[in-house]
């Protein structure tokens, strides 16, 4: 009998203990503020397209694949767009040549009107022949930058890292400018999308410190900070609402997140653990 009291009593102090730990600890988490948020890795895309018309000529990835940014990542076909380059280079050459020629007669012939070898009508002929090959010169100057920048836009250029989501067309396809070739997946910087509640807005700042976690066993902690605060309130998203949260009023936040294991992938949800300054 008296070994069953004191183990009763054992396991009362057992229990006894225990609540009061778990009271200190909830009553420090209490004291120091410490907000938890849920929400997602934001999926950022990038539709990869030519400045030009044309007939895709080849592809350099395929899906799954990892791009850097500045890779080439596709061409169009080049040859009209070669022979209109050498055209407006063409075209240049020529009216430089008859720019020269122009500027030779009329030096001459403002030479000659002193000594009334030719007359004013003919200095005024060959000045506004001079100002007409001077501004032919400045059109087809500016015709050519115009096609070395179409020829250079039948290359399309990484424009930041990422991950190949779509390979929408394929080499022979004619594309008009715009029409999307690639779907890119945006790889950094790793943006975080959560919501704040309204009495707890008043807590967060911009460039506040955050510990973004995941739900991957062992997974490490990554470090981030408060880029954007919506300045709208909003009801809570249906992608984090609850039964009891439907008609809360949130802030949305974006967290920048750092990325270095590239762990972080688009879509994931993470838990959010901000702590407010005291």
């Amino acid at each position: 009998m008296r070994d069953r009291i004191l183990k009763l009593l054992f396991c009362i102090g057992c229990v006894t203990i225990a609540i009061l730990v778990t009271y200190f600890i909830l009553k420090e988490k209490k004291e120091d503020g410490e907000l938890t948020l849920y929400g997602n890795v934001d999926v950022r895309l990038v539709d990869i397209g030519f400045r030009v018309p044309g007939r895709v000529q080849q592809l350099f990835f395929e899906e799954g694949d990892l791009v850097k940014e500045g890779q080439l990542m596709c061409l169009l076909d080049k040859t009209p767009y070669d022979a209109e380059y050498n055209q407006a280079a063409a075209n240049v050459n020529a009216t430089l040549a008859n720019l020269k020629l122009s500027e030779i007669l009329l030096k001459r012939r403002k030479e000659l009107i002193g000594i009334g070898g030719v007359s004013q009508e003919d200095v005024d002929s060959a000045q506004a022949n001079f100002d007409q090959l001077v501004a032919n010169l400045q059109l087809s100057e500016a015709s050519l930058a115009v096609q070395r920048d179409n020829l250079t836009y039948t290359e399309v250029l990484a424009p930041t890292d990422g991950i190949i989501l779509s390979r929408i067309r394929e080499p022979g396809t004619v594309v008009n400018p715009g029409d999307p070739v690639y779907t890119l997946s945006v790889l950094s910087p790793v943006w975080i999308r959560a919501f704040v509640d309204e009495p707890d807005l008043g807590k967060i700042y911009y460039g506040m410190p955050a510990e973004i976690t995941t739900d991957t066993k062992d997974a490490p902690v990554y470090k981030g900070q408060i880029g954007f605060i919506s300045p709208m309130a909003e009801f809570t998203p249906k992608t984090v609402e609850t039964t009891q949260l439907r008609t809360d009023l949130v802030y949305r936040l974006r967290i920048y997140a750092e990325n270095p294991d590239w762990r972080l992938k688009q879509g994931m949800p993470v838990t959010v653990k901000l702590r407010p300054r005291k």
